[in-house]
């Protein structure tokens, strides 16, 4: 049940443009207010299950590239989101604005993440240095993609390659 009601929640929150009240999830999903409560007993649990089903999809993703020997690659592919799910993005910023729940849970949760794709990439290329400037090329892509100003990834793997050919020493 709480998988069905995230997985609606996403839905209406790429349509709507924000994260329903629980009182519109709960119409949507065809559930009583109380069995949604029992899952998200506030929004801001809500928009938290959000967040934390956006780092474990990610994981995921991740996971199988290093297992390709592709996460650095991956990583840049990543940072340039669809436009549902730049607006899923989005739309979960401007939640944790307007919530007033402590979200540090969220957000450590969101930075031991980036330390662990960031640890993949650098199992990859061989340098802890080179994957950090690949992990923080892929959030400038992000960040370039939700203001409005899309990067496109078809040459991911070129970039990764100059990455890593610049941060070769030279004799």
């Amino acid at each position: 049940m709480r998988l069905r009601l995230l997985a609606e929640a996403r839905r209406l929150t790429i349509t709507e443009g924000s994260v329903p009240s629980l009182n519109a999830l709960a119409a949507a999903a065809g559930v009583s207010k109380g069995g949604l409560v029992h899952h998200f007993p506030t929004r801001a649990v809500l928009v938290d299950g959000l967040a934390r089903a956006a780092i474990a999809e990610v994981d995921q993703m991740m996971l199988a590239a290093a297992a390709a020997g592709t996460a650095s690659v991956t990583w840049l592919q990543l940072a340039s989101p669809e436009p549902a799910e730049a607006d899923l993005f989005r739309a979960l910023a401007a939640a944790y604005q307007s919530i007033e729940d402590d979200c540090t849970g969220t957000l450590t949760a969101a930075a031991e993440a980036a330390g662990r794709w960031e640890a993949l990439i650098a199992d990859e290329v061989g340098d802890a240095l080179t994957a950090r400037v690949i992990r923080l090329l892929g959030d400038g892509i992000t960040f370039n993609t939700l203001v409005g100003v899309p990067v496109p990834v078809d040459d991911a793997a070129d970039l990764v390659r100059r990455v890593t050919h610049l941060a070769q020493p030279t004799d």
